[in-house]
């Protein structure tokens, strides 16, 4: 299979909307495609298929729409319930991309014959001799680089995935482009909302739809000293100062929890610099196992600036040692692995150090 035609997801906004126009323009045959992940979510509502539909026919291309619920809640929202459930902050949309856009939709694009999917995520792939395969690497735009949650793609289909807006160095650029072609989203707002809670109270959509209630517990010093009260663990995200109740001397900070005893662990802020992680759930992207040590830059939020340090696979996992220690590290986010501009890989975080 080898042709120019490519399935695009596409949100409604202007990022998936002048990535279409783009693909168009380069040669290729683009095909809209919409997952209907939650209903009346910021990724899919009835605004977004309205300017789905309106973008598709003023670029002149098809477009699909796929209910994809099912698949969505069992492998995007459940995760996301279970992290809070045992402690850990997830982040949906490295789920969803691993799932939803880069697992679902690529075998919606081979099923309607097509060689390439394409999002407007800002990252980009290329073919490396130096690595003798396709690789994943950070966009032009350090500022909007989205390569952070882009780490557990399939490997495999590196080499079958565009993303237009890879050489692009601002948003006002894309606006630009979309203005020029007259389409009407040109001005539409960014959702920066966790799709399926789009008021951005996560935690009313916990005690909504899990088993998660507020369950009053102790707040404890490093040394098991009774603090406070807490409202529930999952209230509390390691690093938080504000929303303590707490009057101390110094500032505290959130460290961790002792789910156990139903604590949150509050410290100092020295407390919460960390030397060394252990990530799993790893996803190598240039080869199959790292078999020696090695140096490389590590990014553990998709807002964090990636830091040096060393790592080692031990069998399914990965030991990261930084050269400096870093804040406020949260079991649930992802270590994403830098060589360069090339991703090399990453992982969940799963113990701090």
């Amino acid at each position: 299979m080898s042709n120019k035609k490519v399935l695009i997801g596409m949100s409604g906004g202007v990022d998936s909307s002048v990535s279409a126009l783009l693909l168009k323009e380069q040669g290729y045959e683009p095909i809209g495609v919409t997952l209907e992940l939650f209903i009346e979510s910021s990724c899919y509502n009835t605004e977004t298929h309205i300017d789905v539909k309106n973008v598709c026919q003023e670029i002149g291309i098809q477009h699909y729409i796929y209910n994809c619920r099912k698949e969505f809640k069992k492998n995007v929202i459940e995760d996301f319930i279970n992290c809070y459930a045992n402690c850990k902050t997830p982040n949906p949309c490295i789920e969803c991309n691993r799932y939803m856009k880069f697992g679902i939709m690529w075998e919606k694009a081979k099923e309607l014959g097509c060689s390439y999917i394409a999002t407007g995520h800002y990252a980009k792939t290329e073919y490396s001799d130096k690595y003798g395969r396709w690789v994943l690497k950070k966009s032009n735009n350090e500022k909007k680089d989205q390569s952070y949650v882009l780490w557990n793609i399939p490997k495999e289909i590196i080499g079958h995935v565009l993303f237009p807006l890879a050489d692009f160095q601002n948003k006002e650029q894309i606006r630009e482009i979309a203005k020029k072609s007259n389409l009407k989203i040109a001005n539409k707002p960014d959702s920066e909302d966790i799709c399926f809670i789009p008021d951005g109270n996560y935690k009313k959509f916990l005690e909504n739809n899990s088993e998660i209630k507020p369950k009053q517990g102790d707040i404890v010093n490093s040394k098991g000293e009774v603090l406070g009260k807490h409202t529930g663990l999952y209230n509390y995200t390691i690093g938080q100062r504000k929303g303590l109740g707490i009057s101390y001397k110094v500032p505290l900070f959130v460290l961790g929890f002792n789910s156990v005893k139903n604590q949150v662990i509050v410290g100092e802020e020295e407390e919460l610099y960390k030397k060394e992680i252990i990530v799993t759930d790893i996803n190598l992207l240039l080869e199959d196992k790292i078999n020696e040590e090695i140096e490389v830059e590590v990014k553990t939020r998709y807002s964090s600036k990636s830091a040096k340090a060393k790592i080692k696979q031990e069998e399914d996992k990965i030991r990261v040692v930084f050269e400096k220690p870093q804040r406020a590290i949260t079991p649930g986010q992802s270590a994403v692995f830098y060589i360069g501009d090339i991703v090399l890989g990453g992982g969940k975080i799963t113990n701090t150090f």
